[in-house]
Order: C-alpha cells, then structure tokens, then sequence
C-alpha cells in the first residue's frame, strides 16, 4: 500500500469497530486489530524511539485519520465510535490512500502546523493522545514502589473501594494492598490488589502467582500496571476454573485518572470550523 506504514490498519481498524456494533474503547478495539492480523507479542513489544509499541502507535495515527476524514467522531475520550459514514465504509487500498492525501490537503490548507516527521515516519511520532498519557505514564513509573502504592491506593479509594491498606513488604508474598467492595447494602466482597510498576509486558505467571498468593485473602484480584499484559497474561487472568483476576494496564490507569481528575487539569482546546464561515462570504 502507498503512504506511511500505519495505513495499512485504516480498514482493520474499520472492520473491528462495525463488527463491535460502531463502538469501543479503545484498548478492547486495538487488541481485536491485533488478534485479527494475527500479529505476534514479540512484534508487540517493538518500541519506536519514544518508548511507546510501534504497532499500537500506528493504529492510533489510523484512528486519527479516520477521525480527520470523518469516520470516528471524537466525542468521548477512551472510545473510537463509528460516524454513519463509518459504518457504512468499504475503502479499498486506493480508497484508504485518497484518504490519507485528503487529510493532508486539508491540513495544509487550513495552514496547520505539520506534526513532527509528518511526512516521513508517523510511527516515530505520537498523536495528541499518545503525548500526554505518555508523559503521565512516564510519571508514576519514575515514582518510587511506596510511592506507586500510595498512588494506586488514592486511585481505588476515588473508584469506591473502602477501608484501603497498604501490606507490601517483606513477606506479603506479592499482595499490595487490600480493600473491600461494597456490592448493595449487605453484601461486599474483599479485594486483594497488586501493583507493578513496569515499563516491559506482565506475563501470564505474574498473573498465576498473584492468584497462589491471594488464596484465602480475598474473593477478587487486581493487578494494576503501567504496562502492558500479554495476550497470554489476560488469557490466564479469566482462566475458566479459577478465581478471575481484573487487570489494570497503563492506557487504562490513564482513563482512570483522567476520569477522576487525579493530577490532571482539563484543557479546552478550541479548533476553527472553517465551514461555519463560508456561509457569511
């Protein structure tokens, strides 16, 4: 295909959203492009020089893309939902290129500023999205362990859960913290969590020892991680037979502290809709 690599998933993109309905969040949609294309977790774990997966950085220029041309509205951050033009699209590789010249005319009409490497290597680049939860995740990896837990602690107490504490330490045999989650007036279940502050993937047996050592202390588990669980780790992680254990990865943290306004400032960006005005001319 013609144009920078990250157009070849436009249509896989397209095609996981119109079959979840025209809706998803985005980790749910990149993880079905990568199942779909059969892509590999040591092509996962490629990074661009920034640090971020090279083959999820590509899918969000996609995204960005069709969001430009119209495809994806961007109402809701945290999900890709399909316009009527989206979800009735079929673009063939040609269509797929006019798109992306399109996108770039427009741009360059509305005298826009280019992107970093715009024209070179977008995959080396990041999207609006990708600079600032990068920069946050950057952030509370560089904070110390108790730190991490302090912080993941704060987090579960906006979400709802109660009478949080911290038990890491030597011999907490990889639990964290425990809480309780109150279910209706009279019933609660207690939780075990696990906090991982790791720039690399959480494996599946991270995920089978956190479920040997919350035996008899918990009715639910969680792991929460700056990084990313493998498809294996999540595969083990609802493992039929035994107790499920929900993870919390590094683009999730960021929805969530961004949904609870934790160490963020809303920013209003205002973007001049040069429609509008053509029909005063």
């Amino acid at each position: 295909m013609k144009g920078p690599k990250f157009l070849i998933y436009i249509k896989p993109v397209l095609e996981a959203l119109q079959a979840n309905g025209g809706a998803g969040n985005s980790s749910s949609i990149i993880d079905q492009v990568v199942d779909n294309l059969g892509i590999t977790e040591e092509e996962m774990e490629e990074t661009t020089s920034n640090g971020q997966s090279r083959i999820r950085n590509q899918i969000q220029w996609s995204r960005f893309y069709l969001f430009k041309a119209g495809l994806i509205d961007n109402a809701q951050r945290g999900i890709w939902r399909l316009t009527n033009e989206g979800l009735e699209a079929k673009p063939t590789d040609e269509d797929v290129y006019k798109l992306f010249k399109g996108v770039q005319d427009k741009v360059k009409k509305n005298g826009k500023p280019k992107t970093k490497k715009e024209n070179i290597e977008f995959e080396e680049s990041s999207t609006e999205d990708e600079e600032h939860s990068g920069s946050l995740i950057e952030l509370i990896q560089s904070l110390s362990p108790g730190g991490f837990e302090r912080l993941c602690k704060r987090l579960l107490t906006e979400i709802g859960i109660k009478n949080i504490s911290i038990t890491g330490g030597s011999g907490d045999q990889g639990i964290d913290g425990k809480g309780i989650v109150q279910l209706n007036d009279v019933v609660s279940l207690n939780i075990v969590f696990q906090c991982k502050r790791f720039k690399e993937s959480v494996s599946p047996h991270h995920v089978r020892d956190f479920r040997g050592a919350m035996q008899g202390r918990g009715e639910k588990g969680l792991i929460i991680s700056t990084g990313r669980f493998t498809k294996e780790a999540k595969n083990e992680a609802n493992r039929e037979g035994v107790t499920p254990i929900e993870l919390i990865d590094g683009e999730r943290l960021v929805d969530l502290f961004e949904k609870h306004r934790l160490g963020l400032k809303p920013v209003t960006v205002f973007e001049i809709d040069h429609e509008f005005f053509k029909g005063f001319n």
